[in-house]
């Protein structure tokens, strides 16, 4: 148990927490969330003892067991799968008394010594590193590679898997899935869900939050308030506690307007039934938090595109990859691409760190060279280019107000000011350095600098690495709202399952369409291997059964498909019919608990009117579910 007594934390002379009273119970996975320089990262400092409290009591169990990232990795000669089992201090120590007694041939030194290996597990300890290494996305290959060998960001993912080895009761996280894959962290989601201990996470990836967490704290205006439930728990009561306080209740209405529309229009899109059930699943998942999004510092919109070709972009039997240096082979990333870009696609790659995704967004973009077949671009095509490296390129010393002016250099002062404004660096902060930005802050000013050339295809290339929750909502609105192509590769899934209608899959050096939604993704990772291939083995074999069908038998057959599809269709209709209604009924309602009156009537109309809003949503949910079901069905 972790307790907070009118705890108080100062960084220099601004105050980020104060009079915080709150007891984090062992077990607990505790999501910490809150806006950028909330004192999320100072108040882990405090737990681990690297800071004191200004003011109040922290108070934890004595011998504690605490692991946390470290933030550095020491340039090693050490292997890889060494430096992870480093992890387990004690174990280390044991194994390097072991080797110490058995170089003295001290007989008594090395029994006790091996005792207390074993009493740690520690025989099955590399298999243990092996095990967290992989799930990481480290090749078996490079379990030997010295650490000083590998780049930064697999050196965090070396500082990851190292804390994930050490025996501990509290295990501190602080962005986690930065620098991560999906695959990996769909791997950590599962690991993490497994601890025995108690988890403090700080993550901006509110997918992750939603598969791991079971408790929330949230960091504002200097306090700290403690919910139950995961982020997306977590949005709807705070919101349910704005509205009490009635506030902004007009704009609430238009916020939820605006978010129903995207519900229906996705909702029409019958040629990809499956990606829309997504995300008219996310977008539901939203409904009800709207005073919370409002509550946003602020939004911002791409431009509409001067022009908008209907054939953007297309790569024909193409290999993507990088020319050899000083006239060696070339190396082949991806083989035979095809791939054609239309106006208004959107679409997410999906496939393990080092497949070819950047590989693949570079080859769109024109900046590698294919190695064989063909790139055509439409002459009016414009790409706003969102790469991993962008954010380190702005120019040390200049201001957003000097990067936009290159840009743009006859345009007037004002009009740059007022654009920037909107991209929240108003006032003073456009003639600031970007010396002192945050890493979310430059990666609004690389968007910014995107959006003012009004691309129409936008190629973005994890965007999401250094926002903040509220920053990567109001990207996903601005997305949503974008009228042009987009190609993204991202971790998040909150932000590919609202913007892409259709996704690629980059693995084994092929890039193809994904027939399938980011839970049929996480279901194909988990089945890859043997048993996929067994499976696909057995469903070509058996195909061609069918041709031994009699004609009798195909008439048969077809006249039994025209009486289901007519059956079909006559149900699609009466749930078309059952929809509407239901959704009439859920306005009313939604009209009623916005109403600030309610609150001050009785209880128990309150509650009816709630769990009959629970039981209209859910009968809207199933019969939407076997809506599409049957849509599918008829188009097949």
């Amino acid at each position: 148990m972790i307790s907070f007594r009118h705890f108080a934390l100062r960084r220099g002379s601004r105050l980020l927490l104060s009079d915080v009273d709150l007891v984090i119970q062992s077990g607990w996975r505790l999501g910490v969330i809150g806006r950028n320089g909330c004192g999320k990262s100072s108040l882990f400092a405090a737990l681990q003892g690297h800071v004191e409290a200004d003011a109040g009591d922290l108070e934890l169990p004595s011998k504690l067991r605490m692991a946390s990232v470290a933030q550095e990795t020491p340039s090693l000669p050490d292997p890889a799968i060494e430096y992870v089992m480093g992890g387990d201090q004690e174990l280390s120590l044991a194994l390097r008394d072991e080797l110490d007694a058995q170089a003295r041939g001290d007989t008594e030194a090395m029994a006790m010594a091996h005792h207390r290996i074993e009493e740690l597990n520690g025989y099955d300890a590399r298999a243990r590193a092996g095990r967290l290494l992989h799930g990481l996305g480290f090749a078996p290959e490079t379990h030997e590679t010295p650490v000083k060998e590998f780049s930064g960001g697999w050196r965090v993912r070396l500082n990851l898997a190292r804390a994930l080895m050490a025996p501990s009761e509290l295990l501190l996280l602080d962005e986690p899935t930065n620098h991560l894959d999906l695959d990996a962290v769909l791997w950590l989601e599962e690991w993490l869900r497994r601890y025995q201990g108690t988890l403090l996470v700080i993550s901006h990836d509110r997918e992750f939050l939603d598969g791991v967490i079971t408790h929330t704290l949230h960091l504002n205006d200097g306090g700290a308030k403690l919910y139950t439930g995961n982020y997306s728990a977590f949005e709807r009561l705070r919101a349910e506690q704005l509205r009490q306080q009635q506030i902004a209740h007009e704009r609430e209405q238009a916020e939820r307007a605006h978010l129903q529309s995207f519900v229906d229009r996705f909702k029409a899109k019958a040629s990809k039934a499956k990606q829309a059930q997504s995300r008219v699943k996310r977008l539901e998942k939203l409904a009800g938090t709207e005073a919370v999004r409002l509550e946003r510092p602020f939004r911002f919109t791409f431009a509409v595109p001067d022009r908008l070709p209907d054939s953007m972009l297309q790569l024909e039997e193409l290999a993507a990859g990088y020319p050899g240096e000083h006239g060696g082979a070339a190396a082949t990333i991806l083989h035979d691409v095809r791939f054609r870009l239309e106006a208004g696609e959107r679409i997410g790659l999906l496939g393990p760190n080092g497949a070819g995704k950047s590989t693949l967004v570079k080859t769109l973009v024109g900046e590698l060279a294919p190695l064989s077949g063909e790139r055509k671009a439409h002459k009016d095509l414009k790409i706003g280019y969102f790469a991993q490296h962008t954010v380190e390129s702005l120019r040390e010393g200049a201001s957003p107000f000097d990067h936009l002016q290159d840009k743009a250099p006859g345009v007037g002062a004002q009009a740059l000011r007022d654009f920037l404004g909107n991209w929240n660096f108003a006032g003073d902060r456009a003639f600031e350095s970007v010396d002192g930005f945050s890493g979310g802050e430059r990666a609004r000013l690389a968007l910014a600098l995107i959006a003012w050339d009004k691309p129409n295809l936008l190629l973005l290339d994890e965007p999401t690495n250094h926002l903040d929750l509220d920053m990567r909502e109001a990207l996903a609105d601005a997305l949503a709202e974008f009228d042009g192509a987009l190609v993204l590769v991202s971790h998040d899934r909150h932000l590919l399952g609202l913007v892409c209608d259709s996704f690629w899959r980059v693995a084994d050096g092929v890039a193809e369409g994904f027939d399938g939604d980011l839970d049929d993704y996480a279901r194909w990772l988990r089945s890859r291997g043997a048993t996929n291939k067994k499976a696909n083995k057995e469903v070509a074999e058996a195909k061609p059964e069918q041709s031994n069908e009699s004609a009798q038998d195909r008439r048969r057959r077809a006249a039994a498909q025209r009486e289901e599809g007519k059956a079909a269709r006559q149900r699609v209709k009466k749930i078309e019919t059952r929809v509407a209604t239901i959704e009439g009924e859920l306005g009313q309602l939604e009209t009623k608990l916005a109403d600030p009156a309610t609150y001050n009537g009785s209880t128990a109309e309150m509650m009816r009117l709630g769990q009959r809003q629970t039981e209209l949503r859910k009968e809207k949910e199933t019969l939407e579910a076997e809506w599409l079901e049957l849509y599918e069905q008829l188009e097949a």
